[in-house]
C-alpha cells in the first residue's frame, strides 16, 4: 500500500470502527504526537480511542499525499459538545503511521461569504502541476511573512472566481491582505501538495494571540480559486513535549 492507502486504512480503523487493538498494527512504536487533544505515544492514541462517545463518527472531505505525508481533511462529530473541522497530517514510515499534527476549530452556523467550511471541489487533479502549485504557494506563503502588502499578495488570486470557506472573510485579501494585526504568519513549518491542492501549516497571531494556521489551497491554471482553513489558538499547556509543530 502507499502512504494514502496506509493513512485511509488506519483511519477507517481507529475512528470508524473505533479499535483500539488497530493501534498496535497501524502505528509505530515510536509515534510522535504534536496533536494538543492527545498525549504521547501509543498510550495517548489508545486513550483518546477509549473515550469516543458511542455517537461519534468522522467524515472525511479531502485526502492529499506528497511523499510519506498524508493531510486530511474532514468533521469530527461527537469528539465535543460541536462537530470540530479538522486537519490531520500525519508522516507514514515502514508502513505504519509515525508521525501526527492536527488542528480544529469547530463549525460555525455562517461563515462571512456564506459558504460551507467543507464544501466545494475534493476531487484531486493536475498531478503534472504539483510541484508549480507548491512553488505558487510557498511564494504567497513568502509575500505574507514579509509583511503581505496587499498588491504582492492579490497576484497570486483568480479574483473572478475565487471561493472562500473560512468562517472569518469573504475574499482572499480579506484573509492575506487584511490589517498587520489581524492575521500575521511568523512562520511556514510545512507545505504540502498533489495536484491542485496545496495545505500550508504556519504559525503567528491573530491578534495578539499564539495562533496555529492550516490553510489549503485549490489551484487552477496557475491562480488560487479555492481556500480554506482551520484557524486556532495555540495553548501552552500542552499534554505532551513534542510542540504543536
Amino acid at each position: 500500500m502507499n502512504a494514502k492507502e496506509i493513512v485511509l486504512s488506519a483511519a477507517e480503523e481507529l475512528f470508524g470502527n473505533k479499535d483500539v487493538s488497530a493501534v498496535d498494527r497501524w502505528t509505530s512504536p515510536d509515534y510522535i504526537q504534536h496533536s494538543a487533544y492527545a498525549s504521547g505515544g501509543l498510550d495517548g492514541v489508545r486513550q483518546m480511542l477509549q473515550y469516543l462517545p458511542p455517537g461519534f463518527r468522522y467524515d472525511l472531505h479531502r485526502v492529499i499525499a506528497d511523499g510519506n505525508h498524508v493531510a486530511l481533511h474532514g468533521t469530527f462529530h461527537g469528539f465535543g459538545p460541536m462537530p470540530l473541522i479538522a486537519f490531520n497530517v500525519y508522516r507514514v514510515e515502514d508502513g505504519r503511521l509515525a508521525e501526527h499534527w492536527e488542528n480544529l476549530t469547530p463549525v460555525v452556523d455562517e461563515t462571512v461569504s456564506g459558504t460551507s467550511q467543507t464544501a466545494g471541489v475534493a476531487q484531486v487533479d493536475d498531478l503534472h502541476a504539483t510541484d508549480d502549485n507548491r512553488r505558487l504557494i510557498t511564494h504567497l506563503m513568502e509575500a505574507v511573512l514579509k509583511g503581505r502588502p496587499t498588491g504582492a499578495v492579490a497576484e497570486f488570486f483568480d479574483t473572478e472566481h475565487y471561493i472562500e470557506h473560512g468562517p472569518g472573510s469573504g475574499t482572499a485579501l480579506g484573509v492575506f491582505g487584511g490589517d498587520e494585526g489581524v492575521r500575521r504568519h511568523d512562520t511556514l513549518h510545512k507545505v504540502i501538495a498533489e495536484g491542485n491542492f496545496v495545505l500550508t501549516l504556519s504559525e503567528g497571531r491573530s491578534g495578539a494571540t499564539p495562533t496555529a494556521y492550516y490553510d489549503l489551497f485549490r489551484v487552477e491554471d496557475g491562480k488560487i480559486v479555492e481556500h480554506w482553513d482551520v484557524v486556532s489558538e495555540i495553548k501552552s499547556d500542552l499534554p505532551h513535549s513534542n510542540g504543536l509543530f
